[in-house]
Parts: structure tokens; C-alpha cells; sequence
């Protein structure tokens, strides 16, 4: 079928008018789907058509069958998973990376997509007051972030034990020992074992799950030879960072290799709020977030930044002569992440900050926490409730008397649709977890998302 000028018109029309219709539903409508993925198979399965079918009805049916199966996470009532909305800045640049369909990995090939990353980049690190030499490169999201750093560092400290990891692999290798904290997220041990090293050694934390810098000393007493030490900027269920300074002082002085996983409290850097909290964050040796959380982009954004460019680049990068390399240009974006084909995942980043500037991602960080706060004291004041958190930053933690009951609360609050906060296990008990990370939430959804805690609260005898 020949392309003409005029075919992709009625179908970007068609899917504007459902992208405006979509975001308009947003302030009102239920949080959760209406249906279930059973439901949505029976709409989009079936024998696939024997002719073609029309573009704009295409986009038409698929708008309208997939609606009571969408969860309306853009919603500044979605409080779940730590799941952030989208600036309008980055939804539009979104679009244009699907419409330029630019292969992202050359700075020779797609330069305008390589440079406004490379930018993008500049921009993060300098913001997070972390070192202007670093490589920064757009992973799929935090656990493939994380798989950046952490395959920068098993690199480095096997070369430094005089181990050719690329040459080799990783059979005869002397081992590498991994130590995080006791309450370490999942996409760490998910990469590391991507990465081969298995799951870490757990190092003793504190009720807020902070690493203890006593326990950690103790434990890198215990072993010899190459060590990555991962440290935490945002408790899963606390929000809180551990501190970084000490830790990464003893770890230094072990001649471990130190990655921190910031997936959303990262951005917690960006503010002098944060400051004491956060001190000598910029010594460590790797950082991985993600910009579809605290920044707000769409969908698919890790960050992940490496120090040491060298080891990042012989981790993940490759020579091979059908790819044009700009003799002495710095790194190409497929040396950054593991993907060598990928779209322009740092544009949407780009156009963000660009719509924000720096005033303006301090402004949105900061409001992101406070209205974590007030949630937490608005909640706090109804009967029945237990902030089990300290509230540092964007996480609040839940619950309601016993494990039954708490359970029993959040699934009477997610029938009710007005909100979404989605339930957890925390210190052994089952709690209702709070993650504010919408731009959009103001003062109507908190007072929304108060009365919905109340009306399931009311709901669920003691």
C-alpha cells in the first residue's frame, strides 16, 4: 500500500481528539478500571480481520474498547506504587518521539535526539548537584537504572582485582560481595540477578529503614576482595534516605564500589530541603532513578548515572564497524544502557525540565512533599488511623488496628474508586501505602482522598 501525504491526517486527529477527551475524565472519573483483563481480551482478541481495516476506525476502536480497562494513574487522586502523571510539556515531546521514530543509539545517525539527551543529562546533574563528568543514560525505568550502576560497578571491581570480566566472564571470577540495606527494593536483587551476583548480603537498618553505618563497617569487616554497596535515597515505604556521607566514607574506604538506588527520593536532591539528608550523596560512584515518578514524564524513563564513564562504557558498550562513532565525541547513547535500538526516551526529560526550569522542579519536589504531609495529618486525625512513618519526603505509611482490618480498609477504599493507595507489608504488619507523586494533586484531592479513607474506614467495623 502506498504511503500517501495524507494518511497519517484523520488517524493523529482521531487519537488527539481521544487524548483530550481522556485527560478532560481525569479529575472525575473513577480511579480504578471498570474491567477486568479477562474483560479487555474478549474486546481486543478474536480471529485477527482478513482485509485491512480502515486507520481512524482503527484508533476509534481501540479508544473506545480499552476505556473501562484503564486505570486513570494521571490522576491527581492516584496515590499508588509511586507512580507519577505527566507534565504537558513532556506529554507533547512524547508524541514527536513517536512521530520523528528516531533510533536513539548514535550521536551519528539521530543527532538531534542524541544532543537533546546529552542535555537533558547536563541538566539532571546539575540539578542534583552530582558531578559534571558523569555518564547519564535513559533506561526503561529504575530496575534497568539499577542494572546500569550495578554493572558499572561489578566491572570495576573485578578489574581492580585484576579480573578481565569481558574477556572472560564472570566463571573463575574471584567473587563479588554485595551488601545492601535490610529493607533493599526488589528491581535491586532483580538486577543483580540479571547481573549474575546473586542476592545481597542485608545489612542492619533502622525502624525507618536507614542503614545503620556501624552495621555496615561490621559487615565489610567480614569479607575480602570486590564489594558493591548499595545504598537507598526514598524508603519504599518511609521515604527516607540513608545516610549517605558515613556510608559511603566506610564503603570508599573498603574499596567498595557505591550505587545508589534513588528511584523517585533521588529528586529529593534537587531541594536545599533535603540538604542535611542527602549530604555527600555526590561521592558515590553510581545513582539510578526514575523520571516517569518524581518528574512526571511518561512511561519508560530510568536515569541512570555513572561516575566513572570508563566503566559504564565497558560494561555496556560495543565497537562494531556498520556503527559510525564520531572519533573523540563522548560517549553514543548506546554505550549508556543496555539497549542498543530504543526510542528518545530523554525528550520527554528534556521538555520537562525545559517547561519547569530549576525554580520550578524545586517547586513541584517540594509540594510533592508537602501534600504527602498533609495526607498524613489529615489521615492521622481520623479515628482508627496509624501513621507508621516518619514523613520525610513522599511516602506515607498506613494502618488501621489489626492486619484484618487494615487489609479489609484498603479493599472497601479501592471499591470505592475515589482514590487508589495501594496496600504493602512493612515491619511484618499489613499496611496501606500512600505514594504521592502526581503534579496535578491539589488541595480538592487531598480533601478527596481524606473523605475516601473516612467512607472505608466507616465501612469496616473494628
Amino acid at each position: 500500500m502506498p504511503l500517501e501525504p495524507d494518511d497519517y491526517t484523520a488517524p493523529l486527529n482521531r487519537a488527539a481528539a481521544h487524548a483530550r477527551q481522556w485527560l478532560n475524565t481525569l479529575p472525575t472519573r473513577p480511579i480504578r478500571p471498570k474491567a477486568t483483563a479477562d474483560d479487555m481480551l474478549a474486546a481486543f482478541g478474536g480471529r485477527l480481520a482478513d482485509h485491512p481495516t480502515d486507520a481512524a476506525q482503527v484508533v476509534d476502536e481501540l479508544a473506545l474498547a480499552a476505556d473501562p480497562g484503564l486505570m486513570a494513574i494521571g490522576s491527581g487522586r492516584f496515590f499508588g506504587w509511586v507512580m507519577g502523571g505527566t507534565l504537558p510539556a513532556a506529554l507533547g515531546a512524547d508524541w514527536l518521539v513517536s512521530a520523528w521514530d528516531q533510533n536513539s543509539g548514535m550521536r551519528y545517525a539521530t543527532p538531534a535526539a542524541a544532543a537533546i539527551e546529552e542535555a537533558a543529562g547536563a541538566w539532571i546533574l546539575d540539578l542534583l548537584g552530582l558531578p559534571a563528568g558523569c555518564d547519564v543514560g535513559f533506561a526503561t525505568g529504575g530496575t534497568m537504572a539499577n542494572f546500569v550502576g550495578l554493572a558499572a560497578g561489578r566491572g570495576d571491581v573485578l578489574t581492580r582485582a585484576g579480573w578481565d570480566l569481558n574477556s572472560k566472564g564472570l566463571i573463575g571470577a574471584p567473587p563479588v560481595h554485595v551488601l545492601a540495606g535490610a529493607e533493599v527494593h526488589a528491581s535491586v536483587d532483580l538486577a543483580l540477578r540479571y547481573l549474575g551476583l546473586g542476592l545481597p548480603t542485608l545489612v542492619e537498618a533502622d525502624d525507618e529503614g536507614r542503614m545503620r553505618p556501624e552495621a555496615l563497617a561490621e559487615a565489610l569487616a567480614l569479607v575480602s576482595g570486590p564489594v558493591i554497596v548499595v545504598l537507598q535515597a526514598g524508603n519504599l515505604h518511609s521515604g527516607a534516605f540513608d545516610p549517605m556521607r558515613e556510608l559511603i566514607t566506610i564503603a570508599h574506604d573498603h574499596g567498595a564500589w557505591v550505587h545508589v538506588d534513588g528511584a523517585f527520593g533521588l529528586w529529593a536532591a534537587a531541594s536545599p530541603q533535603w540538604a542535611e539528608q542527602l549530604d555527600g550523596i555526590e561521592l558515590a560512584d553510581s545513582w539510578a532513578t526514575d523520571a516517569h515518578k518524581t518528574l512526571n514524564v511518561p512511561y519508560d524513563c530510568g536515569v541512570a548515572i555513572v561516575a566513572r564513564p570508563e566503566a559504564a562504557r565497558a560494561a555496556l558498550g560495543v565497537k562494531t564497524s556498520y556503527l559510525i562513532q564520531d572519533a573523540g565525541a563522548p560517549a553514543d547513547p548506546f554505550e549508556l544502557v543496555p539497549e542498543m535500538s530504543r526510542r528518545g526516551r530523554g525528550i520527554p526529560v528534556w521538555a520537562a525540565l525545559r517547561q519547569l526550569g530549576r525554580s520550578g522542579t524545586i517547586a513541584m519536589v517540594e509540594r510533592l512533599a508537602a501534600t504527602a504531609r498533609a495526607l498524613a495529618d489529615g489521615l492521622d486525625a481520623l479515628p482508627g488511623v496509624e501513621v507508621l512513618n516518619e514523613v520525610v519526603f513522599t511516602q506515607v505509611s498506613l494502618a488501621f488496628g489489626s492486619d484484618e482490618r487494615t487489609r479489609a480498609v484498603t479493599q472497601a477504599l479501592i471499591a470505592d474508586g475515589a482514590v487508589w493507595m495501594s496496600g504493602s507489608k512493612w515491619h511484618g504488619r499489613d499496611i496501606l501505602r500512600i505514594s504521592v507523586s502526581n503534579w496535578s494533586t491539589d488541595d480538592d484531592d487531598i480533601a478527596t482522598a481524606i473523605d475516601a479513607v473516612a467512607r472505608a474506614l466507616a465501612a469496616v467495623p473494628e
